[in-house]
């Protein structure tokens, strides 16, 4: 049986104008995951009105109030994991564990927002004029535009309103299509957890109305900031809509993140961390290992050991036990992928496992001797495969590293930490793990990317500071001498 959502608006569930709804297929192709409320650009005004209402008691709420919800809401979440599981699995294949783990990463995003909620945002700061005393304050700024992609469709829901929320912001969150009721849930646990009306809401919409809705929504007057999380495509089409209503943006954007092996790494610990980062979600996360650099001296004996891991992988319908890889998002994000292996392997790289395409499926791949005649080597794969490029050096490995458009996650991998320190500090990224995996987040710690990866910072104090506003006040404590 289908799921449906309705808009949540100012504290209910509502239908679209004309009741329109539009229906999201199940990832598998086997039937309808959801009808969903349609909205148009009327709806998505009157969501953003009811943000508006209720932003100035929000904002003037007590940290405490606003702490207490934040940890409600993370245990609404948890009491639906099995409706996120099922909604996760026919909305994008995602397996079981993959969706509890977004449960639990999502529930301790917002009780890290609720910590975040009495972080001081009041500073006095000495100037050049003793007799001047200046305060800085720290504000929320108004209502918040969240839109949130499908792929961590709970994590990056929840991240999407979270801190915004803690600090005194109300919000509107701008459902992907492709998941409308897992992206329904996030709110939802939030209106149970007593959300007071009109600080939370949720536009669901048909793919055809996507540029209405976005246009509307960063448009209207009392949106005042914007995180997007999505591809750099999608990006720059945000950047420039904010760009001409003069809205600051938070972009999280694609990636085409590199795992460094170096001539010394542990070569078991490197493969296990390469295969997680390049399979994990179907290899449909930002942070997916795109590309594992490795000295020629380590090569052979790594792809053995990737190409091992790949084989134990057991591919299928997410609901089956045992399956440990679901679909991806649909049929023909499984055909582009296989597209690229097939560039690669007609140019000279080697498939030495998988690849292999069923409906929206994809075995995992191993492809070596990957370079930088193949659109792989520059193209955002977005599904399961490790490319193997080999390099001689440290310099060539960071060279290659940083031969790409994107620059939002890497790791390095070296028995000597100090020298993977070292090429670490010399990757274009935002983020950089050593000795683990490139998919890896903490949401203590800033998160985000750099050149067309996006800019700006989610996670840790860093977000405090993205969604709120800063102010200067001056206290003339003794009497200006005016020159008129």
């Amino acid at each position: 049986m289908a799921f449906e959502t309705k808009l949540i608006v100012d504290g209910a569930f509502v239908d679209a104008g004309a009741s329109a709804v539009y229906t999201r297929d199940c990832a598998l192709g086997d039937g309808v995951a959801t009808v969903s409320a349609s909205a148009g650009s009327k709806d998505a005004r009157q969501a953003a009105n009811a943000a508006a209402a209720a932003f100035a008691g929000w904002a003037a709420s007590a940290d405490t109030r606003r702490a207490a919800l934040l940890d409600r809401a993370a245990d609404a979440l948890m009491a639906r994991a099995d409706t996120f599981v099922e909604a996760m699995a026919l909305e994008t294949g995602a397996t079981e564990d993959w969706a509890r783990f977004n449960c639990e990463i999502a529930a301790g995003m917002f009780r890290h927002a609720a910590r975040m909620a009495a972080y001081p945002r009041r500073e006095e700061r000495a100037g050049f004029d003793p007799g001047v005393r200046s305060v800085l304050l720290r504000q929320p700024v108004g209502v918040v535009l969240g839109i949130a992609p499908w792929n961590a469709p709970i994590v990056l829901a929840t991240r999407a309103v979270a801190i915004p929320l803690a600090v005194g912001n109300t919000v509107v969150l701008k459902a992907s299509e492709k998941c409308p009721k897992t992206h329904s849930l996030v709110i939802e646990a939030l209106v149970e957890a007593g959300a007071p009306p009109g600080v939370v809401n949720l536009v669901t919409h048909a793919p055809s109305h996507a540029t209405e809705i976005v246009e509307a929504l960063i448009g209207h007057g009392a949106v005042r900031r914007i995180n997007f999380t999505g591809s750099t495509r999608v990006g720059r089409v945000i950047a420039e809509t904010c760009a001409r209503h003069l809205k600051p943006a938070v972009l999280e954007l694609s990636g085409k993140s590199a795992l460094l092996v170096l001539d010394d790494a542990d070569i078991d610990h490197a493969a296990r961390a390469a295969a997680h980062g390049a399979f994990f979600n179907q290899g449909q996360v930002c942070m997916s290992t795109e590309r594992i650099v490795v000295h020629g001296s380590q090569a052979d004996a790594l792809v053995d050991r990737i190409a091992a891991i790949a084989r134990t992988m057991r591919v299928g319908d997410p609901k089956t036990k045992g399956v440990r890889m679901g679909p991806l998002i649909s049929a023909n994000a499984a055909i582009r992928v296989q597209n690229l292996v097939e560039d690669a392997v007609e140019k000279g790289a080697r498939l030495v496992v998988g690849g292999e395409v069923f409906k929206s499926s994809m075995s995992p791949a191993v492809l070596d001797h990957v370079d930088a005649t193949m659109r792989i080597y520059t193209e955002e794969s977005f599904g399961p495969v490790a490319s193997i490029i080999r390099v001689g050096s440290d310099d060539e490995a960071i060279t290659v590293a940083n031969d790409t458009e994107f620059g939002l996650a890497a790791a390095v991998h070296s028995r000597d930490t100090a020298r993977a320190m070292a090429v670490a500090e010399q990757l274009e990224c935002g983020v950089c793990q050593i000795n683990g995996s490139t998919v890896y987040d903490d949401a203590n710690m800033p998160f985000g990317g750099m050149k067309s990866s996006g800019y700006g910072r989610m996670g840790g104090v860093e977000s405090v500071q993205e969604f709120t506003e800063l102010r200067w006040i001056a206290v003339h404590e003794e009497k200006q001498a005016f020159s008129f």
